[in-house]
């Protein structure tokens, strides 16, 4: 039977499972013990099931599948701290994720230099795995400074292609006797235009019978789409919202995000603050800097009127270079003034440690081309 008559399990929800288990006849607990299979062991084969009975292997086998992504590049960066993959899709389109690696025995200080943590506690220190997930092939945002959105936008992918590709570096880290701490929707595409899949692959993610990755541990960015602010802020789970702001006034930001052109900073502003006052949670704000764009003092003074009373975190990232692009990333004494300006302004903020740049695994430099 080919795939295209075939039910994929990992786009089907547990009660989807339970049902069409049902209609075989099979009892209940065949749902629980098929998810643990799939998202617990990590099995890609139903004939590792070794506790369903044999015929109910053969007829999954001949009448579903476990995923079809096929990974065709993998790359690794110098420093052994990113691996990028390169998956093939069913239909032949492809995207990259990204595995990151991260020692807790370093710290960034407010200078944005790695500082390593004394020895005793260096010591107990654990590494960290985050994982760097694509929700579409392509991006129709078009943000001028990321690959993705320069090559267009092509599908989105379903719920079972966006787990897939944390099931895939989740079996990688198993044989090195680790596993995946963080999943980071921050790959190709605009998750919350894609809401649907996007939602339903992180509560796969988080279910006790699924990957059961805590809620806190994931984390959902977007350009600014208010609608899919609004609706993730009455969603039940507590995921991470990241927010790609770049610049604090709309003429720049059109610019820089031409969503902002739909949705102003104004009404954005108002989504993040609703967030906030309904989760209670705190909001990053993505900002890369920009050479002579966006990384003024003044800019920095507007990013913290903007920002003012609002429970958020700012992420600030040296912009990573694409050859399309027509942007530099800003000077680092001038990254440095920026981020003293808005510790003078009282606005919490972090400089982003660089992961995986020479293998073009950073952010915005995620094109999914076979080359």
């Amino acid at each position: 039977m080919d795939l295209s008559k075939k039910v994929a399990l990992l786009d089907l929800t547990t009660t989807q499972l339970a049902e069409w288990l049902a209609s075989w006849g099979e009892p209940s607990f065949r749902t629980a013990q098929i998810r643990r299979w799939i998202y617990r062991s990590l099995v890609t084969d139903f004939a590792e099931m070794s506790n369903l009975p044999k015929v109910l292997r053969e007829r999954l086998a001949e009448m579903a599948y476990l995923g079809t992504m096929k990974p065709l590049r993998e790359i690794v960066s110098s420093d052994s701290l990113a691996r990028k993959v390169l998956f093939e899709l069913r239909d032949d389109q492809t995207i990259e994720s990204v595995l990151m690696y991260y020692n807790d025995a370093f710290a960034c200080g407010a200078e944005g230099r790695a500082r390593a943590k004394p020895a005793t506690e260096r010591a107990s220190a654990l590494r960290r795995h985050t994982i760097c997930i694509s929700t579409q092939v392509g991006c129709a945002v078009g943000c001028p400074f990321c690959a993705t959105g320069q090559g267009g936008f092509v599908r989105n992918l379903t719920p079972g292609e966006i787990v897939e590709q944390v099931l895939h570096f989740a079996r990688l880290l198993k044989k090195e006797g680790a596993k995946v701490n963080n999943v980071v929707f921050m790959g190709m595409g605009e998750p919350l235009a894609n809401y649907e899949a996007t939602w339903q692959a992180i509560e796969t993610l988080n279910a006790p019978d699924g990957f059961g990755l805590g809620a806190r541990c994931i984390t959902v960015s977007t350009v600014g789409l208010v609608p899919g602010i609004e609706r993730l802020s009455r969603e039940r789970l507590q995921v991470g919202l990241a927010v790609s702001l770049h610049a604090a006034e709309d003429a720049l930001r059109d610019e820089l995000v031409p969503i902002n052109k739909r949705y102003p900073l104004s009404e954005l502003m108002q989504a993040c603050r609703d967030y906030v006052e309904r989760t209670r949670r705190r909001i990053s704000f993505e900002y890369a800097l920009i050479d002579g764009i966006n990384d003024s003092l003044g800019h920095a003074r507007r990013l913290a009127r903007l920002l003012r009373g609002l429970l958020c975190h700012v992420n600030l990232i040296p912009l990573n270079p694409t050859a399309e692009c027509p942007y530099r990333p800003s000077p680092q004494k001038r990254i440095l003034a920026f981020q003293a300006e808005l510790d003078r302004l009282g606005i919490a903020n972090t400089l982003r440690v660089a992961r995986g740049l020479d293998i073009q695994a950073g952010c915005g430099q995620l094109r999914g081309q076979r080359m």
